[in-house]
């Protein structure tokens, strides 16, 4: 079964050790909007939206992630345009913060940089799929220089905006695993993602609807990475969003025939794939 077309990643929860310095950082650096703060948990998103795309539960007790182990390459905030891209650069250089990558993919422009606890972080703007290109059917990716000065044009030098645009979102998430066959097994075969790309080595892409990707996935922790330990610092937990309970209902039950045992809790169902990585699957 695919799943529906109109599935869309929602947020991102991180495990981190000093909460205080990661939500400042989430706020005056990428930008976003503190939503709920309640205990250890810091909600961040944007205006006019209630959801969260960035969830920090502060652990400062708990064991870092280890070097090559699965878990979060990257979790991707597409913001609507070039300018907000451009304000984006502006906002985290103006911080104080480095970015560590800018490439042109060919449908998307992306920036690339760590948080202070070393979760990757990718910011990015689509570009109308009407100028996507497909040869013999398959979606054309790649990993080209990013023309940083015709992002910076678009608006004038220290223009970092008021915060994220409203329209801001996940637009993707990328994860380490194991083995990229078993994570293929589970997010296309059990989830019903459609594969959009392999030529990259050691890595695959996915998504619902002709999206470019929701879903990569990674072996260059190393084939065979094992899951860090449980609750270390890092990834948590993805949200998946099906369009509506019929559409939720397909997916679960596609899941279970696939033997991929379901966790309930908090009105919401949970998955974890071969790799160790979460995935709470919800109603938009």
């Amino acid at each position: 079964m695919t799943i529906d077309p109109s599935t869309t990643l929602a947020s991102v929860a991180l495990t981190v050790s000093d909460l205080a310095v990661q939500a400042a950082f989430y706020r005056d650096a990428i930008g976003l909007r503190e939503l709920r703060c309640e205990g250890d948990t810091v909600e961040l998103g944007v205006p006019g939206h209630d959801r969260a795309l960035v969830t920090l539960v502060g652990r400062p007790g708990a064991p870092p992630r280890p070097p090559r182990t699965s878990g979060l390459f990257h979790l991707a905030l597409l913001v609507p345009d070039r300018v907000e891209l451009a304000r984006s650069l502006h906002r985290v250089t103006a911080a104080g913060h480095r970015f560590t990558g800018a490439s042109d993919h060919l449908v998307s422009e992306a920036l690339y940089l760590d948080d202070p606890e070393g979760n990757g972080i990718e910011i990015y703007r689509d570009r109308p799929r009407e100028e996507w290109s497909y040869v013999g059917g398959r979606l054309q990716m790649g990993t080209l220089p990013l023309d940083l000065d015709g992002v910076l044009a678009t608006v004038p030098a220290g223009d970092s905006g008021d915060g994220m645009a409203a329209g801001t979102r996940i637009g993707h998430v990328h994860l380490q695993v194991a083995a990229i066959p078993a994570a293929e097994e589970f997010y296309v075969g059990a989830l019903g993602f459609e594969v959009t790309g392999r030529g990259f080595p050691g890595a695959l892409f996915a998504s619902a609807g002709g999206y470019h990707h929701h879903i990569g996935l990674n072996t260059w922790a190393g084939a065979g990475a094992p899951a860090p330990p449980d609750g270390a610092l890092g990834l948590r937990s993805i949200t998946i969003l099906l369009p509506d309970e019929t559409a939720l209902a397909a997916t679960l039950a596609a899941v279970a025939a696939a033997g991929v045992e379901v966790e309930d809790g908090d009105g919401n169902a949970a998955v974890t794939d071969p790799s160790g990585n979460r995935a709470v699957l919800g109603v938009a």
